[in-house]
């Protein structure tokens, strides 16, 4: 579930080349997703990192996260036994 979404994340991913010659990335879909790397491969490598701790933070402040090409991540609010 988690690498779907982090793959159709990447696939709307939008790469600029900085003033300085590095890297940025966003995503459209997702608000206050930024990477940045020297190259291009840093900066998508930086930009897993970065959808994955968006991710986790969405999800610990109970936030909705997005559908993104179908791809959906949800926490159920039932409660859970643990054994």
């Amino acid at each position: 579930m988690f690498s779907e979404y982090i793959e159709a994340a990447l696939r709307r991913a939008i790469y600029e080349t900085l003033e300085n010659g590095t890297y940025m990335a966003t995503v459209d879909g997702l608000r206050g997703v930024i990477a940045t790397g020297e190259t291009i491969e840093a900066c998508r490598v930086d930009l897993i990192e970065v959808i994955e701790e968006w991710i986790t933070i969405r999800l610990q402040r109970g936030l909705d996260i997005p559908a993104l090409d179908g791809h959906v991540i949800s926490v159920s609010q039932e409660p859970m036994a643990v054994v």
